[in-house]
């Protein structure tokens, strides 16, 4: 799904307007991000399709039954453009994601001088009340579809990790695409074969796989390391600095 990286929520603004006391691994992140967007997202991030245990998950296209389908479809409400938005007119996609599910966001900010470079968050979608969601969704755009997003905080990721505020004031700007499941180890190594620098991630070290001759360019510091590895080798992708 893409999504505007649109308003975080802490624990006590959350209390505050709607009286209700977050839980769990958002309660943990001390609140969670708003990700929200006219229509450009994937339905079947709501949520309701599941797993054998009842999960709710994102399957791969191929496995999607015709069951799956439905229950997407009839999750999803077409809403009119708002106007103030979009002069043309027309629909959005609407919907509310009702389930937690792993997710990992990237962003990839193309700087001047330097180029492109990632950035990389796992998390999880967060299942809120509907009368909460109501309350706090009606604050954007209650026209888009609706996802309540929070990362993982567990030390890992330097200060920009110690809480969802951190994430989204070190966030290169406000959008995001976001995947199911916990796919940033994967796309680091895939960063490193590319030669794009990854700037910010929550990664744990023993999941990171690059290069060994990685190594040579410093190992106490290993962000440091990739920006001077990747210079040192140049993009295998066509320049676009």
């Amino acid at each position: 799904m893409f999504a505007d990286v649109r308003t975080y929520w802490s624990a006590d603004s959350v209390k505050r307007v709607t009286g209700y006391d977050i839980e769990g691994k958002a309660k943990e992140a001390d609140g969670f991000i708003h990700l929200i967007n006219s229509g450009a997202c994937c339905i079947d991030a709501c949520g309701e399709v599941k797993d054998a245990n009842g999960n709710g998950i994102i399957k791969e296209w191929y496995d999607v039954t015709p069951e799956d389908q439905k229950l997407m479809t009839e999750a999803t409400t077409w809403a009119m453009a708002d106007r103030g938005y979009f002069r043309g007119g027309g629909y959005s996609s609407r919907f509310l994601t009702r389930a937690e599910m792993p997710a990992t966001m990237i962003r990839l900010n193309i700087v001047k001088g330097l180029g492109p470079v990632i950035q990389i968050c796992e998390g999880w979608t967060v299942n809120l009340p509907d009368e909460v969601s109501d309350n706090l969704w009606k604050r954007t755009d209650y026209t888009w579809p609706c996802t309540w997003f929070t990362p993982r905080c567990n030390g890992v990721g330097g200060d920009a990790f110690n809480s969802a505020y951190d994430l989204m004031n070190n966030w290169g700007a406000n959008h995001g695409a976001i995947s199911y499941g916990h796919i940033g180890a994967d796309l680091i190594s895939l960063c490193s074969i590319l030669r794009i620098p990854v700037a910010l991630h929550n990664i744990p070290d023993e999941k990171i796989f690059r290069p060994a001759v990685w190594n040579s360019f410093g190992t106490k510091d290993r962000e440091g390391a990739d920006f001077r590895a990747c210079a040192a080798f140049g993009p295998a992708y066509k320049s676009i600095r």
